[in-house]
């Protein structure tokens, strides 16, 4: 602490030295936002002075101070320009909340994208004393110069302020109450509120403990394959992708084996992705769109506590926040094991905000083992403007891939040496299975902030999407329905799906109501609406031809979802802050199943076959969270929520009341922060789910069947920490038990179901562990420029698996790391993925099948496996402009 104190006395008596020389140091700050009693104070022509104020009670006005820097720590200048002889000014334009939290900062005037960096980076370490007007505190709008100069100058910065009339952008403004708001206590630092945005959510914002936002640099400190790896940094999130490049990732949390999305609502920039009552699972959600170096964070959201979660929030929702903050164009070029090879282009106009930027990507490879070829690419652009409180952002994007996929074996195939472990059957039925996808997306948002500090915005989007796939999961079991005499096929499973969809979110958010003078409250409401249109198929085909020898499914789907919600912000007292209010969706299907009421060869015909039906229902459910700070670093939260889950359109009867799964969620806990600047951050909470009617994977069919009422109850411990500018960590470690409630029923088909009642829920691990650890330093000088190094690495746990018939999986622990270096304009990094060679099932099974074509089907379960990714290495050379 001394040397500490040593340093920054020096640096402030040499920056009070050289003041004069370089400029001058002013505040000019805007409150926002004046109540409808207020007016804003007059701009003041001087733009290097502070903004002006008057005495209390003239001209009705109040009297204001402006915010005050309690604490700031100097940039570090870039190593990579100490040998250009710069010495700039990066203008911004920073937000202090009245909690004295630090919001959204924006370049106004760009210095390069080092230097950009370098000041963004050490204005989130600064605190600061609130504007106040009278005795109570308000947000405010101002500018920031932060000067850089040599470092043998002995100054690293200076700071200027200047004014600025803008209303205050934030969508959320949420000031403490009480007398602790004027200032805070003598020797008390206010909390710093640039790491909290890191880490956290607003406390306007904050939904549940477990409710976090994980920004770029976490999302980046372990290396990722693509946009769904980005999802392991979520606490207790399990990401598998099992089936190629063409097909979604499998995914995991809280006790839910969400399959490809079915359990957790997934946005891009609040754009749906998840597709309902999709051919190959309900809620199906590809990520093989999102360009990883194009994600800015994402804000994780576990359990269904915010009223604007929609369909599919059971587990919990994940948005990922697109943005670009390097400014410039950044090409790569990167090639790896199975001879992968992956092209990216990326540009981010300077002077531009960070939701204005364009990427394409290319990528094919071998893949590893048999049968695991693949070819993709997406494109993706996106502009955002202003025009003065209105905030608009257009995005376009497309993605296309096409895979070879191994899918399953047979453990006791695998021990008996007739194949091996990352292999395919011989047979042709397994050795023709492939998938290939096909998305576009088109979207604009609005966003408005007014000056008494409500806001408003309205997104509306159309998607289309197209999906194909052939996967045998059995071998040879299937009989035709259509002519029981055709059999021994082989069972290759193709699956067609399209979808259109046009949609729409809209809400508002007024300004600050005052009932009482302890209390403040903002009043939201929302509407949504979305219109799908589907057209899918599965029948069972015999390769290499593609001859269609049975139709399970031909139907067309028309699914309406109409929603509206109305969310309170309530901040009571001091300490209490209460949040909450209600949601509504009506669920309107209309079928027409066309294969159903088949009528097989061997019976005479007296009906035309087919279903036709319809179904509507509403969904309502109350969201609240409790949240009491008992102590300045230290709150306790607690949450409930009751959401839903569409259906399967074709699992539904004719005029069935209640189309959806019913969610019940309880979560209590603490979020803790330690250190002068939160260099720590603790969560901790114990949670409880219920569902009225779940399903679960089945791969006889390669879709989900419903299995009836099931429970989750666990905990989830959650901690980041960022110690040092250069070294940034995070841990996470769950355990759920999930059960189901009531027995499945037993048909003629199935005399012995899988499910039975109180058994663990299959494929789910009951603990996770996640790590994430990444450093980041100047090595040393090559021709008078400076070479960063930096080195990541993330580490996965699942632990034994349940299976269906009292099996079990073994445990899996991943490794991967990078190395990555940057010198001038060139970057360069080595990956490695599996770096322990770990030999593991990404995703057991067990069912009955058999691949053997000669032999007779049993009906006892077998283990199988689709095998995960081997131990790969991954290079990338780029180039920044």
């Amino acid at each position: 602490m001394p040397a500490n104190f040593r340093f920054v006395r020096s640096v402030g008596i040499l920056a009070l030295a050289l003041a004069p020389c370089i400029s001058s140091v002013a505040w000019a700050q805007e409150p926002a936002p004046p109540s409808a009693e207020e007016s804003p104070p007059p701009p003041d022509a001087d733009a290097g002075a502070p903004a002006p104020t008057e005495p209390a009670g003239s001209a009705g006005d109040i009297a204001t101070v402006p915010p005050q820097v309690l604490t700031s720590v100097p940039p570090v200048f870039p190593p990579s320009k100490l040998a250009s002889g710069e010495h700039p000014t990066v203008v911004l334009k920073i937000t202090v909340f009245a909690d004295g939290t630090l919001g959204d900062i924006v370049i106004e005037h760009s210095a390069g994208p080092e230097f950009d960096d370098a000041a963004t980076r050490a204005l989130k370490l600064w605190t600061f004393v609130p504007a106040r007007r009278a005795e109570t505190a308000i947000a405010s709008r101002v500018g920031v110069a932060v000067h850089f100069e040599l470092p043998e100058l002995g100054v690293h910065e200076v700071t200027a302020v200047t004014s600025s009339q803008e209303p205050v952008p934030h969508a959320h403004v949420d000031p403490p109450v009480g007398p602790r708001a004027a200032a805070p206590p003598a020797g008390v630092e206010p909390r710093l509120g640039a790491k909290a945005q890191v880490r956290g959510v607003t406390r306007s914002e904050q939904r549940g403990v477990n409710d976090v936002r994980i920004a770029g640099e976490l999302l980046r400190a372990a290396p990722s394959q693509d946009g769904g790896d980005l999802l392991k940094r979520a606490p207790g999130m399990v990401v598998a992708r099992i089936e190629g490049d063409a097909v979604a990732q499998r995914l995991m949390l809280r006790g839910f084996d969400a399959d490809h999305g079915q359990d957790i609502e997934l946005n891009v920039d609040g754009v749906p992705v998840n597709q309902p009552s999709h051919i190959h699972g309900q809620g199906y959600a590809d990520l093989g769109f999102i360009i990883p170096e194009t994600v800015r964070s994402l804000r994780v959201t576990e359990g269904v506590y915010d009223p604007r979660q929609g369909d599919f929030a059971v587990a919990g929702t994940v948005d990922f926040e697109l943005g670009v903050e390097k400014r410039g164009i950044q090409l790569s070029s990167g090639y790896g094991s199975f001879h992968t090879f992956r092209e990216l282009a990326l540009f981010a106009p300077k002077g531009y905000s960070t939701d204005t930027f364009g990427a394409v990507v290319f990528k094919k490879t071998d893949g590893f083992g048999q049968n695991r070829a693949s070819t993709s690419g997406a494109a993706v652009a996106q502009m955002g403007w202003d025009s003065g409180p209105l905030h608009l952002t257009l995005h376009a994007s497309v993605h296309a891939a096409r895979a070879l996929t191994a899918n399953v074996l047979r453990r006791d195939d695998i021990a008996a040496g007739r194949v091996r472990f990352h292999d395919v059957y011989p047979l042709a039925t397994a050795e023709n299975q492939n998938a290939s996808t096909q998305r576009a997306q088109l979207s604009v948002n609005a966003r408005y902030h007014g000056k008494g500090g409500e806001n408003a915005e309205l997104l509306a989007y159309v998607l289309l999407n197209s999906f194909r796939l052939q996967a045998n999961y059995t071998g040879f079991t299937e009989t035709s329905r259509r002519n029981p005499m055709w059999t021994g096929r082989g069972d290759l499973i193709e699956q067609l799906h399209e979808s259109r969809t046009i949609g729409f979110k809209s809400r508002y958010r007024t300004e600050e109501i005052r009932p009482f003078s302890w209390s403040r409250v903002f009043l939201e409401t929302g509407v949504s609406g979305r219109l799908d249109r589907i057209e899918q198929d599965q029948n069972i085909i015999q390769a290499p031809q593609n001859t269609t020898w049975d139709q399970r499914v031909d139907a067309s789907i028309t699914g309406v979802d109409v929603g509206g919600y109305l969310d309170l912000d309530i901040a009571l007292v001091e300490r209490v802050h209460l949040r909450g209010g209600v949601r509504a969706d009506l669920l309107n299907y209309q079928i027409d199943d066309r294969l159903q009421n088949l009528i097989p060869a061997f019976r005479k015909e007296d009906y035309i076959p087919g279903y036709r039906r319809s179904a509507a229902g509403i969904a309502a459910g109350p969201r609240v969270v409790l949240e009491v700070e008992i102590l300045r670093q230290l709150s306790a939260i607690a949450a409930y929520g009751e959401g839903y889950r569409s259906p399967m359109a074709l699992l539904l009867d004719d005029g069935e009341p209640a189309p959806f799964t019913k969610v019940r969620s309880a979560d209590v806990g603490l979020r803790h922060t330690l250190g002068v600047h939160d260099e720590l951050e603790l969560r901790a909470s114990v949670y409880a789910t219920r569902l009225d009617n779940d399903i679960a994977f089945d791969p006889r069919e390669g879709r989900p069947h419903p299995v009836g009422p099931t429970r989750r109850n666990g905990f989830v411990l959650y901690g980041v920490t960022h110690p040092w500018p250069w070294l940034l960590g995070a841990l996470s470690l769950t355990y759920v038990k999930a059960t189901l409630d009531k027995p499945a029923f037993s048909t003629a088909e199935d005399p012995n179901p899988p499910f039975k009642k109180g058994q663990l829920l299959p494929y789910v691990p009951p603990v996770v562990i996640r790590a994430d650890l990444s450093a980041e330093r100047r090595l040393f000088d090559v021709t008078g420029y400076g070479v960063t190094g930096r080195m990541g690495a993330g580490y996965s746990y699942w632990s034994s698996r349940p299976l269906p018939f009292a099996e079990r999986a073994a445990p899996v622990s991943l490794v991967d790391a990078e190395v990555a270096f940057t010198y001038r304009m060139f970057t360069g990094a080595l990956s490695c993925f599996n770096m322990l060679d770990a030999q593991y099932a990404a995703l057991e099974l067990s069912y009955p099948s058999n691949w053997n074509p000669d032999g007779v089907s049993s009906r006892l379960p077998a283990r199988h496996i689709m095998a995960g990714a081997p131990r790969s290495f991954f290079a990338t050379l780029g180039v920044a402009l």
